[in-house]
């Protein structure tokens, strides 16, 4: 019983460690607002490359004292969990937007609910309901669900932004966040675990071969995401 109680309490004080460094990081490490891609510097200019869209050989860094706001969408359940997780998403969210000040990128915030009702904190956090998928359409895989909520946020809401973060519920924001699309390129955060080289039957569908090696896809997810607004709004199926 005593060993069990000795290994139970190390394995807490391990993971408490390890979260309280990987705040720490997160919240010293410089968020940089370059231009997509793999940076380089020439003649003091700085470069960045899209390793399937080529940039111009002379774009300037992507700093600029213009303003390009883009709004932060969440998709969520209903269930106390995910919920819970909006809520103190949602908290920082605000708390880093004023922290920017009047230079802040951060514009506003909607959680897409695909629970097809609203719920009790409607008022609290700023909400789209979308309804969820007819029963069956997902054939098991549930979080079909998030993607097509999202096709009804962008036909159906008034979004003020030209640009979009896609985030999640259990995201914290510990600074303020720059804009880092630009010029119809998106900016993504890279996922070790995902491999397009496995799956390369499949998304030589969607990637012809004319368009070069399979690894030329990024190895990211739907979020975090930051796109064009409009670029969004012609990704997903019309029916």
């Amino acid at each position: 019983m005593g060993c069990g109680n000795f290994f139970f309490t190390l394995i807490i004080t391990f993971s408490v460690a390890l979260i309280t460094y990987n705040i720490i990081i997160s919240a010293n490490a410089p968020l940089r607002q370059e231009l997509p891609g793999s940076s380089s510097s020439q003649g003091g200019i700085l470069l960045s490359v899209d390793p399937i869209i080529k940039m111009p050989g002379d774009r300037k860094s992507a700093l600029t004292s213009k303003k390009r706001m883009f709004h932060t969408a969440v998709t969520a359940s209903d269930s106390v969990y995910n919920t819970w997780q909006t809520r103190v998403m949602y908290y920082w969210f605000k708390e880093m937007k004023k922290k920017g000040g009047v230079g802040c990128e951060m514009g506003g915030f909607t959680r897409i609910l695909h629970s097809g009702k609203a719920d009790k904190f409607m008022d609290e956090i700023p909400t789209f309901v979308a309804q969820p998928l007819p029963a069956g359409t997902d054939q098991g895989y549930i979080v079909l669900n998030r993607p097509w909520a999202f096709v009804q946020w962008l036909q159906q809401a008034d979004i003020k932004e030209d640009y979009i973060l896609m985030s999640e519920p259990d995201h914290i924001i510990v600074k303020p966040i720059p804009n880092l699309s630009r010029d119809g390129l998106g900016a993504a955060f890279p996922f070790f675990y995902i491999e397009p080289k496995k799956y390369e039957s499949i998304l030589r569908k969607f990637f012809p071969e004319d368009k070069g090696p399979i690894t030329n896809i990024d190895p990211i997810g739907n979020s975090p995401l930051s796109l064009e607004r409009n670029l969004l709004k012609r990704s997903p199926p019309h029916g």
